[in-house]
Parts: structure tokens; sequence; C-alpha cells
């Protein structure tokens, strides 16, 4: 009787618990808020942009959470304190799920962050000299689009078939015999003083008052580019209808001129 009953009590449990999960959808709730992990500049502003001007009169409402890395909006994520991030492109989204083991979604493009080559000692590519120490982010996809941005403008090669996540060992040539620094992203813009170039990612070159249009040696160009940043969730909420609105406001022509009147081809709008 006694084993009966610690059966018929673990079948309610489990009922339960899988009636909680079920539940836990953030889709349940069409008028909760809408929480979405960011960095700063310029996702912060943009969806700050988005939630003052045009969220209420779509119906929609938006709690912005921010993190100052690359790493804890996903984290969030992943451990469903957040139903959304808006900070990361495809390529990077790929690693993160390679690395954690989990599945996410990217919903739609929003914007281009251009990467650009920024130098506090040289004028010009040209200009960097033999064995010059290059400063990248340390994140695979982002440290091969350095290498990419790098091999675009001539300064070394890629072999044929380079992944995004190109690393060193993907360097067919080094004209320049250039040495490479991996660094946090966030750390970028401060070392440029103690190296020769650093290859820095647009949001954290904004938030150091760097520009791509008018300081950097070279920047990405938008045209069939990979890695435009947009709203990632997770699989079971991408169809979620304020996920949904979010995107469609995101990628409207009042976002659009915002974009373009703030940051002036610092950040530029995907397709």
């Amino acid at each position: 009787m006694l084993r009966k009953l610690t059966i018929a009590l673990a079948s309610v449990g489990l009922v339960a618990g899988l009636a909680a999960c079920g539940s836990s959808g953030a889709s349940d709730d069409p008028d909760a808020p809408l929480k979405v992990a960011v960095n700063p500049v310029p996702h912060g502003d943009i969806l700050k942009y988005v939630k003052d001007n045009l969220a209420a009169k779509a119906g929609l409402k938006l709690d912005i959470v921010t993190f100052d890395d690359y790493q804890q909006p996903n984290t969030a994520l992943k451990e469903k304190q957040v139903t959304a991030n808006y900070f990361q492109h495809v390529p990077f989204m790929e690693e993160y799920e390679k690395k954690a083991g989990t599945k996410l979604t990217f919903v739609a493009p929003v914007h281009l962050e251009p990467l650009g080559v920024y130098s506090s000692k040289v004028k010009s590519l040209q200009a960097i000299p033999q064995n010059a120490t290059v400063a990248v982010p340390n994140d695979p996809a982002n440290e091969g689009r350095s290498l990419k941005l790098l091999a675009d403008n001539g300064l070394l090669t890629l072999k044929p078939g380079a992944p995004t996540s190109a690393t060193e060992k993907d360097i067919a040539s080094n004209p320049k015999h250039l040495k490479f620094k991996p660094l946090k992203a966030a750390q970028l813009p401060r070392s440029l003083d103690d190296v020769d170039a650093a290859v820095i990612n647009g949001n954290y070159a904004l938030e150091a008052n760097l520009s791509p249009v008018k300081d950097a040696l070279a920047a990405e160009k938008p045209e069939g580019n990979p890695y435009a940043n947009g709203i990632v969730t997770l699989p079971e909420n991408a169809n979620d209808p304020r996920v949904k609105k979010l995107v469609q406001l995101l990628r409207g022509p009042e976002v659009r001129k915002y974009v373009q009147d703030k940051y002036k081809g610092s950040v530029l709008m995907a397709s």
C-alpha cells in the first residue's frame, strides 16, 4: 500500500511539474512586458527609443535589461531570465550554441555595426609597421571577422575555405608579420595606446567616441555582410506575438530614421 501511495504521489508531482513547465512559456501572457537583454550602445539606445516612442501605440510593453559584455545576454536567455536578446549576429550565436550546448533562434536582423581598424599611432593601413601588434576580439566569431577585415584590406590572406571563426592557423600569408593580441571586445578601445592597431567592434567603438566613418583606417562594408545584429530568442518563443511586434518596430521607418540621424553611418540598418 505504501509503495502504491508513493507511486501515485510521484505521478501527481510529475504531472504538476509538466503543467508548470507548460505554463512558463513567454507567449502564455501576451500582455506581459517583453524582457529583452541588450548591450547599452547602440542596442539599448535603440530599444529605449522604441519603448519611449513606439511601443505603447503598438500595444507592446518592454522591459530592457542591460549587460556590458557579450556573455551575459545569452546566459540570461538560456536561463529564461529574459525572453529575447538584442546584441549579436548569427556567427556569434552559432559559436555560443556549440560552446553552451543549447539552441537559440535568430528571429530577424536589425542593424550592422561596422567592424573597424583603429590606431592612435599611424594614420593609414599602409603605415602599419613590420612586426606590428594588432589587438583583435577574443571570441571566435569576431576574431575570424577581424582577420577577414584585415584580409579584405590587403594586410594578410586567408586560406581558401577559411571558416567564419578563422584563427591565426587559417592565415595563408602575413607579409608584415603582424602579431595578434586577442582581448575581450570591451577592452579593445583601451588597448589603443599599447598596440599598433586594434580591430574594434562597432558598439564598443561608439562607447569610446570612435566612428568607423571618420576614425577607422578601414571598416566593413554593409553589402553581403553576415554580421547584422538582430533579435534572438529560444526556439519555443520564436512565434511569440510580442517578439514579432518588436521586430516589426525595430525594422520600421521610424527606427531607421532614428539610427541614421543619431549614428550618422556608425550604425547601418540591415536590409
